[in-house]
């Protein structure tokens, strides 16, 4: 498989799951919507760092290889790579609560999410 094809697939992965995570958060199921969302990120750059021939480490957050290779990307993908490492950032600290919850205080992810939701301000 090319650097190419393996770039297609993850990118329609990554759409997949991105469905996946959009109908939990339609459902209100907030801590699968965000596992979900995360592992769409994921794929998804890890699919534009294949497209550009960077091999892909196994790791979750791969925002240091975008902006490590910036110059590599098309100039429009190039513009966002700061905004899509700091999502990536993000979303992977969110992964740890999204799968275990609050381990200290012994909160489950579901009930996680539903707190955080509800100590928002409106």
């Amino acid at each position: 498989m090319t650097n190419l094809e393996i770039a297609r697939s993850y990118l329609k992965q990554s759409k997949e799951i991105y469905r996946e995570a959009e109908s939990f958060r339609q459902r209100g199921v907030w801590h699968l919507a965000v596992r979900r969302s995360q592992e769409a990120v994921e794929m998804a750059l890890k699919g534009a760092l294949r497209y550009v021939g960077i091999e892909v480490p196994k790791l979750h957050d791969v925002g240091i290889l975008l902006r490590r290779h910036k110059k590599k990307f098309p100039d429009d993908f190039g513009q966002g790579v700061d905004h899509f490492s700091s999502i990536s950032r993000k979303l992977r600290k969110e992964r740890e609560t999204s799968f275990y919850g609050d381990e200290e205080s012994g909160t489950p992810p579901r009930m996680s999410y539903i707190l955080k939701k509800m100590r928002k301000p409106p």
